[in-house]
């Protein structure tokens, strides 16, 4: 029987994935073999010998120590693009809020709800104040063309928008999603400069996109423009964001992650975090992450992990499956199947994926049989950070 511990209070449907006759799941499980968890913070939790892996569900993994795991032999896991539809309503959203001035039209009915049946002339009288311009024509810069950028961009079009993408690391399958009417850009400029609106949808890394939106940034773009972030926070330097629209070279900015310095700021509509916050994206992530996690209990096949090569085998009927996780080192693989010929062990097929980083690499092995001590064997070769084997 494999416990898989939930944290946050996770309640899905989809945790019918997990079948009853192999797993045990909840919040009380001691002695377990995988965690899902959406925010809880992990980096100072002790993790058990028998822990194989770790499901975030959702796409940041900032709160789970991942490298340590890579150390330790547990594979960790993230479900990106699952939120993605609900993300990308929330920036089209963001893309009318920042230009008709909604919010403020809303916030100045509620102060003359005293007034009684002249309201309908207040309103008339009033409403030329929040008068903002269609999205229709105007041209939308997606950063970052993932699963969200993508179906932002598409989305755009379909609101009638001129729609540059830039996204250096764009992989094969994204791309393949992207209409040919969306425009290259080669460059950030090209966004900066073209652009009246601008979605950030790219990964917040420490020292590599921190603050991708600055003062320097900024003073590229189109005077009045207006920003979306439902991606990171710091992705955007607020001091140089709020000075950027108390000058008016920013008209708007929408953030989906309000602090101390942006949540009640002039021209900025702070939204309380809910990119994610819908039903159906709840039960997407829940149902990704436990399909990754059966998928790499039961058979050793890593799918979605962020600090493990990817890696799919299909199952021989009856084989047993050796699964190794070690650093890439010289030599590596001639040991490990060096080995198994020593215990006159056939090798029927295998995969080896190479390390993502400088984190470790993993190989499957499925041979006919397993003999007695070779386990112990591949265990001991220096380098070997983790061995199971599947019946």
């Amino acid at each position: 029987m494999y416990k898989v511990k939930l944290l946050n209070n996770i309640k899905s449907k989809k945790l019918e994935i997990f079948s009853k006759e192999k797993y045990e799941v909840g919040v009380e499980t001691e002695d377990h073999s995988a965690l899902m968890l959406r925010s809880a913070k992990i980096h100072d939790m002790v993790f058990g010998e028998e822990l194989l892996c770790i499901a975030r569900a959702g796409a940041g993994y900032n709160n789970i120590p991942v490298d340590r795991c890579a150390e330790e032999g547990i594979v960790v896991f993230n479900t990106p693009g699952a939120n993605a539809g609900a993300v990308k309503e929330l920036v089209i959203c963001g893309l009318f809020l920042s230009s008709r001035d909604i919010v403020s039209g809303i916030e100045w009915v509620k102060t003359v709800v005293s007034e009684g049946d002249a309201i309908p002339a207040l309103v008339e009288k009033q409403k030329a104040q929040y008068v903002g311009p269609e999205v229709a024509g105007k041209s939308l810069g997606v950063v970052g063309l993932g699963a969200i950028g993508a179906k932002i961009a598409e989305a755009a079009l379909g609101l009638g928008m001129k729609v540059y993408g830039y996204d250096p690391y764009i992989s094969v399958e994204s791309a393949w999603h992207l209409s040919s009417k969306i425009r290259k850009a080669d460059d950030l400029d090209t966004i900066y400069s073209k652009c009246d609106f601008i979605s950030i949808n790219i990964p917040f890394i420490k020292g590599v996109t921190e603050h991708t939106i600055n003062k320097e940034s900024i003073a590229k773009m189109k005077k009045g423009v207006r920003i979306i972030n439902a991606a990171r926070a710091e992705l955007v330097n607020d001091d140089d964001m709020l000075e950027a629209l108390e000058s008016g070279q920013v008209s708007c900015y929408v953030t989906d992650f309000p602090n101390a310095k942006t949540a009640g700021a002039k021209g900025v509509i702070a939204i309380p975090h809910l990119g994610a916050s819908t039903p159906e994206s709840e039960d997407n992530c829940v149902s990704m992450a436990a399909d990754q996690i059966v998928e790499y209990i039961e058979n050793g096949n890593i799918i979605n992990s962020v600090n493990l090569p990817g890696a799919f085998l299909p199952r021989i009927e009856g084989d047993p499956r050796l699964c190794i996780i070690h650093n890439n080192v010289p030599e590596m693989i001639a040991t490990i199947t060096g080995t198994i010929s020593k215990f006159g062990v056939n090798i029927e097929n295998m995969l080896n994926a190479g390390a993502k980083g400088k984190l470790a690499s993993y190989t499957l092995v499925d041979v006919d049989k397993i003999a007695d001590g070779l386990e112990e064997a591949i265990s001991q070769i220096d380098g070997v950070t983790r061995v199971r084997v599947l019946g």
